[in-house]
């Protein structure tokens, strides 16, 4: 479940050339911009890679998912995991033991969901740096580089590339302590498309023989 820990943290959903004690105005405006577009979305469904490498830079394992989202309710695709929830309740489906383990979700216990990381989440946790602008293909990339307020976390830095024109996020970077590093970048993103509320909830009857483990 690590990656998927690591996805809930970024699908995102990512300063140390001198000591940071606070943040940049021109990333600050960025971030804004990425949240104001996000929350004018009735939904958005995004394709994603999912990339490790480690410290030297060498691929150890490439992956795809997807993720839906509509309000406070989102369904992820990934690794072989599937999580529904509905704004209420959290299904967490692992394919490979065929069980599910079911909680509430807590919107006061920080729990970082796919569209927090979409949104204002780096006001409070983060310290971040607009790095500049490069051309990918034919967008317009721009980089923030963040670092945790709070140095006991298990990474040191992430890195966001925002498409400027679309005020979207294109791709996170997140630097672990240990040296590996995690990336996601969206190769397709939709918007707006009628998604009906079923979506979000896991139905049992589709998953014969699945076992239940429920946390409420």
């Amino acid at each position: 479940m690590k990656s998927l820990y690591i996805l809930s943290f970024l699908i995102t959903i990512s300063l140390f050339s001198f000591s940071q004690t606070k943040s940049d105005p021109a990333a600050k405006a960025v971030l804004d911009a990425v949240s104001a577009k996000f929350k004018t979305y009735k939904s958005v469904k995004a394709n994603f890679v999912y990339k490790v490498e480690n410290a030297s830079g060498k691929v150890l394992s490439t992956k795809t998912g997807n993720v839906i989202m509509k309000g406070t309710k989102y369904k992820l695709l990934f690794s072989g995991q599937e999580v529904f929830c509905d704004g209420n309740t959290v299904w967490s489906y692992d394919k490979g033991a065929n069980e599910v383990t079911i909680s509430n979700l807590d919107a006061s216990s920080g729990m970082i969901t796919p569209q927090k990381l979409f949104t204002n989440f780096y006001d409070k946790d983060f310290y971040y740096i607009l790095n500049g602008e490069k051309k990918v293909g034919s967008k317009t990339i721009q980089e923030i580089e963040l670092t945790p307020v709070d140095k006991s976390k298990p990474f040191h830095k992430v890195y966001l590339q925002i498409d400027k024109a679309a005020k979207n996020i294109y791709s996170t970077k997140v630097l672990e302590n240990a040296g590996n590093r995690y990336s996601y970048t969206v190769s397709s993103l939709s918007t707006n498309a009628a998604v009906a509320d079923n979506v979000f909830v896991f139905d049992k009857k589709k998953y014969p023989g699945v076992e239940e483990i429920d946390l409420r």
